[in-house]
């Protein structure tokens, strides 16, 4: 159980770090000029806090465990690629779907900054369960 729950928090820390710089850093800009219209002056926190931990949960379970089962660094990017590629394009195409003026540019951005996300976190989850034996 230790095992999991050290693995665990690799997989959130690197996905805190990794996201934080591309939310704060890189696409701040972006998504303030393509949905400033509809974002929060504040950050839901008990929203945001949530999802950090379920999506994680998510990552460990169905691509690192997975991946570190089968010994396999290709199956864990593959299942890493698709469960990104899943996971933001439903958020991502619902939002298409059903809001007014929701911009396609940011659902073709963020479902590739999906996929890469989890597959970099995924990689560093492989490496770290690895090390952790």
């Amino acid at each position: 159980m230790a095992y999991f729950v050290q693995l665990y928090l690799v997989i959130l820390a690197a996905f805190l770090a990794i996201d934080l710089v591309w939310l704060g850093l890189v696409a701040r800009r972006f998504y303030r000029k393509q949905l400033g219209f509809i974002m929060a002056a504040k950050t839901n926190l008990l929203a945001a806090i949530s999802f950090y931990v379920l999506f994680n949960l998510g990552v460990l379970f169905f691509v690192v465990s997975p991946g570190l089962e089968s010994g396999s660094l290709e199956i864990t990017l593959l299942r890493a690629a698709l469960f990104g590629l899943i996971t933001y394009a439903t958020y991502d195409l619902t939002n298409l779907a059903t809001l007014k003026a929701w911009p396609l540019i940011v659902t073709l951005v963020d479902i590739l900054w999906g996929v890469v996300l989890v597959v970099l976190i995924s990689l560093l989850g492989f490496l770290a369960g690895q090390w952790l034996v």
